[in-house]
């Protein structure tokens, strides 16, 4: 929590273990840096709580790699260092008020201990993610009147359970990876892959009466996340593991990816996800590829406003000669008027087709309530 002392917390004792080995002689001749980053996953966006908590973006490159993009990493030399860090995060961390607790968690926080070598290349060495989840009580929100914070429930409720699936996933030897079925699971893949990694999970309970409910679904989650049975195992095959050139994801082809996620999502918790809750969860992710969409259209817009001011006041100026060229002034300003009416009709559009699925969101939601 935001008030609370984090000197003797997990994080502090585990940044004390990493300094603690580095100092040691086993470990001493490998010249490793120490770095951190701290940022929170709210909504199915990233947000870099070390930069003043700008949004970030995240892309895959030419090898799988998910990379977030102008993601802050500060060097640190000492535990207090670290606490420092933390600290200034928390206070960017979004949070309100639920029925179990006045101070909940409405974004999961990923803070990284990162290892590189100390050369030009820093090449990554060792990664410690430490992951501090929502609350599990916000998954009862999906039900509310407002459509934050049902939109809020709703993706804690997905990115939970994409990640009690890859955790599983990691003791079905050939299983495939969900990873894509959620932001959370996206960023931390890394964990999930490779000989090397090795995933815990701590369930944080409440011993009180009035959060029996919360801590029993606390306590099955975690009882489902430890089934780590290799009977069965999930033989499919991953079509995206193909030598592609660094790129960002597509609208299309992020939709389709997500919906990927989701059906593989609902037939491995056959009987836990609802057709309802398919829809539901398929109408926020296209809610939120539109809105994505939407603003990074009017962001363009406004670049396209100093462009066209320019071009317009050059237009003008063209009319203080008593002899300017009339003809070639017409068509430069017709041409330049059907520029600003395409781009404004295409921003229309995607406007007028991100309030269509608000109204659908809104549907969906309703009747989920019934």
């Amino acid at each position: 929590g935001k008030s609370q002392d984090s000197r003797n917390g997990i994080y502090a004792l585990a940044a004390q273990d990493v300094f603690k080995l580095l100092r040691s002689g086993k470990h001493k001749a490998k010249n490793l840096v120490v770095s951190c980053s701290y940022f929170e996953i709210y909504s199915g966006n990233v947000f870099d709580f070390l930069s003043g908590k700008s949004k970030l973006r995240v892309l895959e490159d030419g090898k799988q790699q998910v990379q977030i993009v102008g993601l802050t990493e500060s060097e640190v030399t000492s535990v207090d260092d670290v606490l420092k860090l933390i600290t200034n995060g928390n206070n960017l961390r979004t949070s309100g008020q639920t029925s179990a607790n006045a101070n909940s968690s409405r974004s999961h926080a990923v803070f990284q201990i990162v290892l590189r070598t100390n050369t030009k290349r820093r090449q990554l060495h060792g990664k410690f993610s430490l992951i501090d989840l929502a609350g599990n009580e916000r998954g009862a929100d999906t039900n509310s009147a407002n459509r934050q914070t049902r939109m809020e429930g709703a993706e804690i409720n997905k990115s939970l359970l994409a990640l009690k699936e890859c955790i599983r996933a990691l003791g079905r030897k050939g299983a495939h990876l969900p990873f894509r079925a959620s932001k959370l699971t996206q960023v931390l893949r890394d964990s999930f892959i490779g000989e090397n990694a090795r995933t815990c999970m701590i369930a944080m309970i409440n011993p009180c009466m009035t959060s029996c409910e919360h801590t029993l679904n606390t306590l099955r989650y975690a009882d489902r996340v430890k089934e780590l049975g290799t009977e069965n195992p999930v033989k499919t095959v991953d079509n995206d593991m193909e030598d592609v050139q660094e790129q960002e994801v597509s609208s299309s082809d992020s939709s389709r990816r997500e919906d990927s996620g989701l059906a593989q999502l609902r037939s491995l918790n056959d009987g836990e996800c609802s057709a309802d809750w398919y829809n539901f969860q398929e109408s926020l992710a296209q809610l939120q590829l539109l809105e994505e969409d939407v603003v990074d259209s009017h962001k363009k817009l406004l670049d396209n406003l100093d462009s066209w001011l320019k071009q317009d006041a050059t237009l003008l100026t063209m009319t203080n000669d008593v002899d300017y060229d009339q003809d070639a002034y017409a068509q430069l300003l017709e041409e330049l008027i059907q520029e600003k009416q395409q781009v404004l009709e295409e921003l229309a559009a995607k406007a007028h087709a991100f309030r269509e699925c608000l109204k659908n969101e809104e549907e969906q939601s309703n009747r989920m309530r019934r």
